[in-house]
Parts: C-alpha cells; sequence; structure tokens
C-alpha cells in the first residue's frame, strides 16, 4: 500500500477531507523520523514499537571479488509489531491455508 493509498483508505473510513489526513499522515512520519533520530522509541499499544536497533561491526565478503570487508557499527530504525498484531497476521494465515 503507497502513502496515497494509505490516505484515500482513511478518507473514506473516516470522512475527513483528503488534504487533512495526507497532512496527519506527513505529520505522523515527520514526528516518527525525528523520534527515532533523538533514539527514542516511539510505543503504540496493540500496533507496536519503532525503535532503534545497533547493529554491532562484522566482517562480510564481497562475494565477486572474494574480498573480506569491515562494516562498521550502526542504528537502525525497525519496527517491533504487538503480539495481539502478530496473532491476528498469524490467524489470517492460518485462515488462508485452510
Amino acid at each position: 500500500m503507497t502513502k496515497s493509498e494509505l490516505v484515500t483508505k482513511i478518507t473514506k473510513t473516516t470522512h475527513i477531507d483528503e488534504q487533512s489526513v495526507l497532512l496527519i499522515v506527513e505529520s505522523f512520519m515527520t514526528t516518527v523520523k525525528g523520534t527515532l533520530e533523538k533514539r527514542e522509541t516511539i510505543k503504540l499499544k496493540g500496533f507496536g514499537n519503532f525503535i532503534v536497533k545497533h547493529r554491532a561491526e562484522k566482517t562480510a565478503r564481497n562475494i565477486h571479488t572474494n574480498a573480506l570487508l569491515i562494516v562498521p557499527a550502526h542504528n537502525i530504525p525497525a519496527f517491533k509489531p504487538s503480539k495481539e498484531l502478530l496473532d491476528k497476521i498469524k490467524q489470517r494465515s492460518l485462515l488462508s491455508v485452510v
């Protein structure tokens, strides 16, 4: 789903005009980015957490040249879904198999 599809879906569900919904979605994304840049966590109960994960330095190999590379330690943004969300996704996938 793209941002415009998300905005359209929220507009239909809430009956709020599209420009207002777009402003809210973009404001949410800006807030999440700013919070993660400060290495803070956003916790949304029943949905999940936006977190910053630390990756330690590691050695990798370039498969084309077989040369060793050092990948420096770095931080990456991540999303950890709530147990409730995971259970709903698992339940949905089990229903589609049957």
